[in-house]
């Protein structure tokens, strides 16, 4: 694998994590990247991704995929918004899915189906 774009490689959280920090070491980000500066990341990409559905009804919003550009900027919002999850999850030591799975449980128990 050399890294080339469109070049298919196995994608699971773990390899995303270790070229997310790649990334940031080969550019001596690591200092900033901070539990606090992840999490004010991580908020400021999710209101990205809000303000594209702003002001859209919801009928308008279960379409947003259909128009190319607004895929695309929705995509890359998704993106970056997962990019500051795992970043963080890698600083703190959490294993984000094994802290979404034992989320589900505890409101299966908060929220038992009728």
């Amino acid at each position: 694998m050399t890294g080339e774009p469109g070049e298919s490689r196995p994608l699971d959280l773990a390899a995303l994590q270790r070229r997310l920090a790649e990334f940031a070491a080969a550019r001596d980000w690591q200092p900033y990247h901070t539990p606090k500066n992840l999490v004010a990341a991580l908020s400021v990409e999710a209101s990205e991704l809000v303000e594209i559905f702003q002001w859209l009804t919801p009928e308008e919003s279960a379409r947003v995929m259909d128009d190319a550009e607004t895929a695309g900027r929705v995509t890359d919002e998704v993106a970056d918004v997962l990019a500051y999850l795992l970043q963080l999850c890698e600083v703190l030591g959490i294993d984000p899915l094994a802290a979404l799975d034992a989320k589900i449980d505890r409101n299966e128990r908060r929220f038992p189906a009728p």
